[in-house]
């Protein structure tokens, strides 16, 4: 167990613990340790809509807190569910931490061929997405650099799970945007800057409307990659 459940989420584990007593088998937080608002699961022994009413009373609360409303998955729905949702799972179990119970995700992993589908599903519909955004929204510099601010945290999570595919852990920015250029053969460039944008926004400093081109033609790359993607 981690003993620094402070900040944002001690008060949403309060209230959990309150609705759920000893229904409450773990509650974990994952992601960037000073992501706002704070992520976090809750595995329950069992879950009712009385429950999730009691949930809904308090979420006000936890969002003027900087916490996101918990995931509430029963035992067993994360390990059955790894195969439907193994990027974003993936990110949960890579990113973790335990601030109450014993670990729920002990002895689970991903399997690749589910990863590596999941990642071509994920890429390709990245790239059609880019596409028709671009085109809806009539080619304004302003509302380009929206869609590549808001959808560079998608791309940076499928380049590490991608990285985590090829058994690169690509700890760091610069790491990842060394393993795109060396595996996929991206511009590291481009990547770096979107990877900036993914982590900082429009605080970034990066002209997000002049990216787009760079930006779609590594999308572009990135899904022929994957989709011939052969283990190193």
């Amino acid at each position: 167990m981690d003993s620094t459940a402070g900040g944002p989420l001690a008060d949403l584990l309060r209230d959990l613990q309150l609705i759920f007593g000893d229904r409450l088998d773990a509650f974990v937080a994952y992601g960037r340790p000073d992501a706002k608002p704070a992520a976090s699961l809750a595995v329950v022994a069992s879950l009712t809509s009385e429950d999730l009413a009691a949930c809904a009373r308090r979420a006000g609360d936890w969002r003027r807190a900087d916490a996101a409303t918990p995931l509430l998955l029963v035992h067993q729905e994360f390990a059955r569910s790894l195969d439907a949702f193994p990027i974003e799972y993936g990110e949960i179990l890579d990113t973790h931490r335990v601030l109450f119970g014993a670990n729920p995700f002990e002895g689970l992993s991903i399997s690749a061929e589910d990863l590596r589908r999941a990642c071509e599903v994920q890429v390709k519909s990245h790239l059609l997405h880019l596409r028709e955004n671009f085109v809806d929204c009539g080619a304004r510099p302003s509302a380009v650099a929206s869609l590549v601010i808001d959808s560079a945290p998608a791309f940076a999570t499928v380049l590490r799970r991608l990285a985590r595919l090829d058994g690169n852990a690509a700890a760091t920015a610069t790491q990842l945007g060394v393993y795109a250029a060396s595996r996929a053969g991206l511009d590291p460039r481009i990547v770096g800057d979107v990877l900036a944008l993914a982590e900082s926004g429009p605080s970034a400093g990066v002209d997000a409307a002049r990216l787009f081109p760079g930006y779609l033609s590594s999308v572009e790359r990135l899904a022929r990659f994957v989709d011939a993607w052969r283990a190193t």
